[in-house]
């Protein structure tokens, strides 16, 4: 299916797991780099941070996510 074929609402899913899948992945990687310094852990429906994020790394990221980066 392209994305022509796609309705706004499942464009919007797309996109939201996307940037979602994109946040956990970089907190992660933060958190391996700094481990004594920000601990990040996933349940079912959320995901628990503690410690000092990157807002520069991870505003990267994001905006990497919604242009279709990697």
């Amino acid at each position: 299916m392209g994305t022509g074929d796609m309705t706004s609402h499942e464009t919007g899913s797309v996109l939201e797991e996307k940037v979602k899948q994109a946040i956990i992945d970089e907190l992660k990687r933060q958190a391996e780099i700094r481990p004594d310094g920000l601990r990040v852990s996933t349940a079912e429906k959320g995901l628990s941070v503690s410690g000092e994020i990157d807002l520069d790394d991870l505003a990267m990221v994001v905006i990497g996510s919604l242009a279709g980066g990697p």
